[in-house]
């Protein structure tokens, strides 16, 4: 059995968990652990989470006491004061600045994180995981000391960087939203896409495939994205690629009916991708904090002669590692939609958390630009699905699956087990 919202494993019937201190009205049976709970704010208010959950789950992912009460307001309809609130906190033992975690736990987890893509990870980055992927308590001053001396080197890197900021402005959340292409990754059969909303910085999605060059493939990301939210944008942004042809047409046709001054044709802009601000530079953060760790060990696969970029090699990458990057990916994702963006004086938009930026605009004095598009009108872009290439030769997907069923390999959950699959899969087959 295993806890429902942190996955360690319960023993005996007990309802509350020795990791995390929670209570689970049910208990998961299956010989997995459970999947990372959804968000509260896309729940339905008559869900039967209980509001100390809910003001757990806003908690550690670190909202002010302010925005969590917004958000139980705005989402779930639950209304608390301040006073009320606190005391459900002291209830459940959630404290700002009392009961740290034990400096050994601290140093494990850190540990833990630098042997993988944690190692590019700054304090802020890694103090931020320790409190939402580990619910450990610590000072951030503590994780500064301990990454310095268990990462020295990559902590003087990050001592020689300077960043420039560029100015920016938008006139709210869904006012334009700018899409690209992600290719570091290709000569090892990885094709990244990403979304990134212009006010609020909020990744919206970040998939990977073994192409982003396919119209039908960025429309389908596209449609999805609406379909999640439930909206249009204003605006949309890409570069004059091909491959977004089809996802510009489905903007302008969505778009033609509105009688704004970008409705129709205004609704989607071309431009060349240095001037796409918002993706490109995420893009630069997210080469320096995660993608860096991808490169470097596919990059030592081929120097020691266990990867060529044959057609076939790319297939056994990616069947071997494309379900640990994509879960590294939503990882990524969101633990960037909930850090926060420190405000510039250089900058139009406002800084704070992207997430409470994208919920909750009217915090900061803005409002949603986006327009309500209902199911049926993107069902009238269903057939695009059809047009999707596969994300591999199916003959050799044969191959490969035949291998791991005559062989008794298991699908791998992290990068170690996932590049001991791709050596034992390049073995038997011969390549």
């Amino acid at each position: 059995m295993y806890c429902i919202f942190c996955g360690e494993q319960m023993q005996g019937s007990v309802q509350t968990c020795a990791s995390c201190g929670r209570h689970n009205p049910v208990h998961v049976e299956t010989g997995d652990p459970p999947q990372q709970e959804e968000s509260p704010s896309h729940c339905d208010p008559s869900s039967s989470v209980s509001d100390i959950d809910l003001i757990t789950h806003y908690f550690h992912q670190g909202h002010t006491y302010e925005v969590i009460l917004d958000m139980l307001f705005s989402f779930h309809g639950i209304q608390y004061s301040t006073c009320t609130l606190k005391n459900r906190l002291k209830q459940a033992g959630l404290f700002r600045r009392k009961n740290y975690s034990s400096m050994r736990d601290v140093r494990s987890a850190i540990m833990r994180e630098v042997r993988g893509p944690g190692q590019l990870f700054g304090y802020r980055t890694m103090w931020q995981i320790l409190k939402q992927k580990y619910r450990l308590q610590v000072k951030r001053s503590a994780v500064m000391r301990l990454l310095s001396a268990l990462n020295p080197t990559g902590t003087e890197l990050r001592r020689r960087h300077r960043f420039v900021r560029r100015i920016y402005h938008s006139l709210g959340p869904n006012y334009m939203w700018h899409v690209d292409g992600y290719d570091k990754l290709k000569p090892f059969g990885f094709a990244l896409s990403g979304c990134v909303d212009g006010f609020s910085r909020r990744i919206l999605w970040l998939v990977c495939g073994s192409t982003n060059n396919n119209p039908a493939v960025i429309a389908q990301n596209f449609i999805h994205g609406m379909q999640f939210l439930g909206l249009v944008p204003m605006r949309l942004r890409t570069d004059c690629g091909t491959e977004n042809g089809t996802m510009a047409a489905i903007q302008c046709t969505l778009r033609s009916l509105d009688s704004d001054y970008y409705a129709g044709s205004a609704s989607h802009m071309y431009g060349p991708s240095i001037s796409n601000q918002r993706i490109e530079s995420w893009w630069f953060t997210f080469r320096k904090g995660r993608s860096q760790f991808w490169i470097d060990l596919f990059g030592d696969l081929q120097d020691a002669g266990h990867f060529n970029s044959s057609h076939e090699l790319q297939y056994l990458l990616r069947f071997s590692f494309n379900n640990v990057l994509q879960k590294d990916l939503d990882e990524c994702t969101e633990l960037w939609n909930l850090q926060r963006i420190r405000p510039s004086r250089l900058a139009i938009c406002p800084g704070g958390v992207p997430t409470e930026l994208y919920s909750l605009p009217r915090r900061f004095g803005s409002r949603d630009c986006g327009f309500r598009v209902e199911e049926e009108e993107l069902l009238t872009f269903s057939e695009l699905g059809d047009m999707v290439v596969s994300c591999g030769d199916t003959e050799i997907q044969a191959y490969v699956e035949h291998i791991m069923e005559q062989n008794n390999l298991q699908s791998p959950d992290n990068w170690e087990s996932a590049l001991q699959l791709y050596l034992t899969l390049k073995e038997i087959s011969g390549l």
